[in-house]
């Protein structure tokens, strides 16, 4: 299908249960680090190897990096959420636009969610790794991280080639 519709889809219930948890988390998150950001070291992560382990140190400013970072993905992926008909379908026809597009966005809105909550917890884990409360991400960190995005990518490509 060469034209796709332009349908007006609703936000399922479940997306706008993960926007809000994502977004409390969010909120948290800043709160906790303007709270406690008078009393870290000067030296935080900056950045940490394949096995979990810090590989460089650097200023608690960039404590704000990964946030800032964060949430302008977010914003961006909310906005493509938006827009499920620019989307590349691989069996997009007239009979199961609307499912297609529903699945879409709601792989956008998942995949939107999982980036912000990892992003608060490599920031959470930076702050107790500077304030000597562990000792990094730890080495099932980029295994688990990557699987769940992958898994999610794979669920909803199976759902979209069944639709």
């Amino acid at each position: 299908m060469n034209n796709q519709p332009k349908i007006d889809i609703t936000k399922p219930r479940f997306a706008l249960l993960l926007d809000a948890i994502a977004i409390i988390a969010f909120a948290a998150l800043l709160i906790y680090l303007f709270s406690q950001y008078g009393s870290l070291p000067d030296r935080v992560p900056g950045h940490y190897n394949g096995a979990g382990k810090v590989d460089r140190w650097g200023s608690k400013v960039e404590l704000f990096f990964l946030p800032i970072i964060g949430a302008a993905l977010w914003i961006f992926m909310f906005v493509m959420e938006k827009f499920p008909h620019t989307y590349n379908y691989l069996n997009l026809t007239e009979k199961n636009a609307e499912a297609q597009y529903r699945n879409g966005m709601l792989m956008m809105n998942v995949l939107k969610n999982e980036m912000i909550l990892l992003f608060c917890f490599i920031t959470y884990q930076n702050m107790e790794v500077a304030s000597g409360n562990a000792e990094g991400l730890g080495t099932g960190f980029m295994p688990i991280f990557l699987g769940l995005i992958f898994a999610t990518i794979s669920v909803f490509m199976v759902r979209m080639v069944r639709l």
